[in-house]
């Protein structure tokens, strides 16, 4: 058998997911729907994709060109997102290039509903940090080529939290046409970074089950996990939730997308979550679980698509 590409499709690893593991759109559970997709669209870029109806609450898909980007689900009764419990430490966006960045930034920075919260140079990327109205994070970011990143001992990579000045970035790269046409420039989820109770039951979970593998374990009450050695595709942080038991039914995080391969894929992940008496579902697509805090993580094949990401 062989790829698109003309080269055979690597052996499914039976500890750790595939090379080609990505991840999809997340879903938030929003209270006003209207006011969040407009924020969204406005200050994002992205535009409505898809919408369903599925008995009382409304789901709909935004993102860039065909790709789903975020799922926000009206469910206006449930309480509101508390920073202290295990959940949503931010959705990060991925552009293509610092001009895409920049545009993105700029119309973040100017909408009147964002809270900007800080820039950073990590060594293996450049990011802005923002909050949505209901308080879910946000990070903006574009990565540097890999050639770039360096590591330390054991083979760990170096990451860091260095000061990025904003304002000297939008001057060095905001593009005029970028900015006129940002709804049509690339972007993708890149990674999704947690908050948890704890770490070291955060990385059973989404090491040892899930099959991510470290990259950084000794940044202080953080663990950086990744397939493929991408700098992370998870984190999981303590700094505003230490000790942080099960998640209530609030607004925030609904589900963790992740796509692989194929079935062989997850039908290794279903042998990892029984070996350590992981419950999940499986409809044939997708493998579904819930983290030691309740968080939904979907593991699913195929391409990222706004019908797919209704299904979730």
């Amino acid at each position: 058998m062989t790829r698109n590409d003309g080269t055979a499709p690597a052996p499914t690893s039976e500890t750790r997911l595939s090379a080609q593991t990505g991840m999809d759109a997340v879903t938030l559970r929003v209270g006003d729907l209207e006011a969040m997709s407009s924020y969204y669209a406005d200050a994002l870029a992205l535009e409505p994709l898809e919408e369903l109806a599925r008995g009382g609450e409304v789901h709909r898909v935004l993102g860039r060109g065909p790709l789903p980007l975020v799922k926000l689900v009206a469910t206006p009764g449930l309480p509101p997102v508390d920073p202290r419990q295990a959940g949503l430490f931010h959705t990060a966006f991925l552009f293509e290039d610092q001009a895409s960045l920049a545009a993105t930034v700029y119309r973040a920075a100017q909408h009147p509903r964002s809270r900007f919260v800080g820039s950073s140079d990590h060594l293996v990327s450049e990011a802005f940090y923002f909050t949505d109205p209901e308080g879910n994070g946000i990070e903006l970011y574009v990565d540097r080529d890999r050639s770039e990143w360096s590591r330390g001992p054991g083979g760990e990579l170096r990451m860091d939290t260095l000061y990025l000045d904003p304002n000297a970035y939008l001057r060095d790269h905001l593009d005029e046409q970028a900015t006129a046409n940002a709804a049509r420039l690339a972007g993708k989820v890149g990674h999704v970074h947690l908050q948890v109770g704890d770490v070291p039951t955060a990385r059973a979970f989404y090491v040892d089950a899930l099959g991510f593998e470290p990259t950084v374990a000794s940044y202080p009450g953080a663990l950086f996990a990744s397939a493929g050695g991408y700098h992370h595709h998870v984190a999981m942080n303590v700094w505003n939730s230490r000790g942080a038991g099960p998640r209530a039914a609030a607004l925030g995080l609904g589900d963790v997308a992740i796509t692989v391969p194929g079935r062989e894929d997850l039908d290794a992940l279903v042998a990892r979550l029984g070996a350590r008496g992981v419950a999940f579902s499986d409809d044939g697509r997708a493998v579904r679980a819930f983290d030691p805090w309740g968080t939904q993580v979907t593991v699913a094949t195929g391409g990222a698509t706004a019908d797919e990401a209704l299904g979730r």
